[in-house]
């Protein structure tokens, strides 16, 4: 039998799968060199618009927006030449704020927040949390063409100079991450999330992995950053070692269209027909801190498991299943027909009911066990859902008893930054 490296959790784990296991992984994309070089080539040569130095000449403060710890993104490396290019174009440092998009999820404080973005910047700089329902925080800026009322951080709207930073990778509702998601949901306010997140635009066809052109949610997200304002973006792209392979900077739309394109070519890989069993991974820490967030893990095979099939997610989620919303929306609810009943209702919200109507999309093509070793298999939030083990060979032993022992296993250790998709 094959060993395979699954990633998840700091460590990953390692696990015997059958001879004839295809595994399905992202191109081989090597690291950049010189990336210092390269980023100040990149904020002086953009893609679109101008280069960076000559946007802050004249500006008295500026907003730098950075993703929250649920994402890799290198921010000790791609925000030390941002920052000191706007100091040297004479915005002083008490004026730069670096605004963690944090959507919905918990602050990134203490710690965690030297994690984020290294000891030099979280000392030096005025670093703060961004907060979607404290409204006091937000400001209205209008509606979008579906209705969605724009409420943003408050401290973004009044900054002369605004940027975005993010990770360009395939995203579960978005098509791609990365550019315009900096903002909306990074810090839009809990009113706007109601309506772009809402069951009618997330159950789109077009609102999954690898679609942009079509796609409802990519659509209004651009319409909500748009409206917010994005002066100078500077995304990354990176390969299954976390080493940056692609920089994209400048422009809100081309630079982040030029990103989607490098991420899309590389990561993509196909399968011939869709398979019985699928073992797969939500990419190990941070993807996987929560079953919330693992559950990325699982709509990134949806495309090649078959009907009926089983998707074998291994995720430590060690913190456990999700926030308190999540948790609570799982044990208040007694399963799929339960939770999509309550979803046809228009007058039902809960925040994190999207990640729940995600998961239900995968549940209604295929059976999922969670292989975990912090979430119980005796947690019954979860198991009224999902299969859950500690073991991955208990896991796929019951799958291949199941389907039979001849049946087809595909392996994506990388999960999410996977592009998966069957010609059949």
């Amino acid at each position: 039998m094959p060993r395979l490296r699954f990633d998840y959790g700091h460590d990953g784990l390692e696990a015997d799968l059958p001879d004839d296991t295809q595994v399905l992984s992202m191109q081989e994309t090597p690291g950049l060199t010189q990336i210092q070089q390269r980023l100040d080539d990149a904020l002086r040569q953009p893609i679109g618009g101008l280069p960076l130095a000559e946007i802050a000449q004249g500006k008295t403060s500026a907003c730098v927006v950075i993703s929250d710890i649920t994402r890799p993104v290198p921010n000790a490396l791609i925000l030390p030449p941002i920052l000191s290019t706007l100091e040297a174009a004479g915005i002083d440092r008490e004026a730069i704020t670096i605004l963690i998009g944090t959507g919905l999820h918990r602050p990134n404080e203490g710690d965690e927040l030297i994690q984020l973005v290294g000891e030099t910047i979280a000392s030096g700089y005025h670093v703060v949390n961004h907060f979607a329902r404290d409204r006091d925080t937000l400001l209205h800026l209008g509606e979008t063409s579906c209705g969605a009322p724009i409420w943003i951080d408050k401290i973004y709207v009044e900054a002369d100079l605004k940027i975005a930073t993010s990770l360009i990778e395939p995203h579960l509702m978005a098509g791609f991450s990365g550019g315009r998601k900096a903002i909306c949901p990074g810090i839009m306010g809990v009113d706007t999330m109601r309506v772009l997140h809402g069951p009618e635009l997330l159950s789109h066809p077009l609102a999954s992995e690898g679609h942009i052109e079509g796609n409802p949610f990519h659509q209004q997200a651009l319409e909500v950053a748009r409206m917010a304002g994005v002066d100078f973006t500077l995304s990354v792209a990176m390969n299954d070692r976390r080493e940056v392979t692609g920089i994209f900077a400048g422009d809100l739309e081309d630079a982040h269209a030029a990103g989607c394109q490098f991420v899309g070519e590389h990561a993509g890989a196909w399968l011939e027909e869709p398979a019985p069993i699928v073992v797969t991974s939500s990419a190990g820490f941070p993807l996987d801190l929560t079953f919330y967030q693992a559950v990325k893990g699982l709509t990134a095979v949806l495309p090649i498991v078959a009907e009926g099939g089983t998707i074998l997610l291994v995720a430590q989620c060690s913190e456990g299943l999700g926030g308190p919303e999540f948790t609570d929306l799982l044990d208040q609810t007694a399963g799929i027909e339960d939770f999509e009943a309550r979803l046809a209702d228009p007058d039902f919200f809960v925040i994190d009911q999207w990640q729940l109507q995600e998961l239900c999309k995968v549940l209604r093509k295929a059976r999922v066990c969670l292989v975990s070793g912090d979430v119980s298999a005796d947690d019954t939030r979860a198991t009224k859902y999902v299969d859950v083990t500690d073991s991955l060979a208990d896991g796929l032993a019951a799958a291949r008893e199941r389907h039979g022992l001849d049946a087809q296993v595909v392996a994506v250790p990388r999960g999410p930054y996977v592009l998966t998709r069957c010609r059949d």
